[in-house]
């Protein structure tokens, strides 16, 4: 199932935003919801915290768990994923279709954030490098308080506000086209607070070599400031903050993937007008 925009239809049975707000906070009270922290503290606490807990996930197939961390001051969990693996030739899957030379990293994760920032989106959670116990992997701040996109349709949970919500996801779907992240479809890694703030996890199956888009039908619209932050991308700033985390052909495959969107933006000015396309 696919994330997209959606046009606001209440119906019966459609719950309010307020019931939104219920439904994940009743069991914390007055709990904090969101990110706990952000940028550059965000960044430095993942980056020092002293782990004092550690659980695997009921979820997902990619070796994760959540960490409980604390500075003596603070504490909070956070997504640590360890999984880097590489299969050479054709890789089948159980729930159908193929990859060949199929890849699963933790350095994915960590990309992806570093390209957020360079974009402005402001969707992946801080995400950093770290070496806990001998094992290398990526530390996630851990999203509070929230439900997933899945859990949100299958509540049949009303958007209360269209235009913004939309405006994360086509930006949403921009990064996911953008870093060709093979796990897209998958609705349950969209995370989202009581608010509707929007948080995009999961990139460990992005950055292939594919010059070309998933689909090109799943970009409508797009945020001019956005254009503008995509545009000034180069091989040289790509390698700078990524090339810790990408191979120098995954670079360019993004890069590749950026001309083609641009190129799309511009036919889709041309077919439908600005007003249509740009926001």
């Amino acid at each position: 199932m696919a994330i997209g925009s959606v046009r606001l239809q209440p119906g019966r049975g459609a719950l309010s935003c307020a019931a939104l707000a219920i439904v994940l906070l009743a069991a914390g009270g007055q709990e904090p919801y969101g990110l706990p922290l952000k940028g550059a503290e965000a960044e430095s606490f993942l980056r020092t915290a002293d782990v004092v807990r550690r659980k695997g996930l009921p979820v997902g197939i990619t070796r994760s768990y959540q960490l409980t961390l604390s500075d003596g001051a603070r504490t909070h969990k956070a997504a640590w994923k360890v999984i880097d693996e590489y299969k050479p030739g054709v890789t089948r899957f159980q729930e159908g279709g193929f990859e060949v030379d199929f890849r699963d990293s933790f350095k994915y994760e960590i990309a992806a954030y570093e390209l957020d920032k360079l974009l402005g989106l402001d969707l992946v959670p801080p995400t950093v490098e770290r070496v806990i116990e001998g094992e290398r992997g990526s530390l996630q701040i851990w999203v509070e308080g929230c439900m997933t996109e899945a859990d949100r349709k299958k509540r049949k949970l009303e958007v209360p506000d269209v235009e913004p919500w939309n405006a994360q996801m086509y930006d949403v779907r921009l990064l996911h086209q953008l870093t060709y992240n093979s796990d897209h479809a998958n609705i349950r890694n969209i995370l989202i607070d009581p608010e509707f703030r929007v948080y995009a996890i999961d990139f460990s199956r992005s950055f292939r070599t594919h010059r070309e888009l998933m689909g090109e039908k799943d970009l409508a619209r797009f945020s001019r400031a956005t254009l503008e932050r995509l545009r000034s991308l180069d091989k040289a700033l790509l390698t700078e903050k990524l090339g810790r985390w990408l191979r120098d052909p995954e670079i360019d495959a993004l890069l590749a993937r950026r001309d083609v969107i641009l190129a799309l933006v511009q036919r889709r000015i041309a077919e439908q007008g600005e007003a249509r396309v740009l926001y």
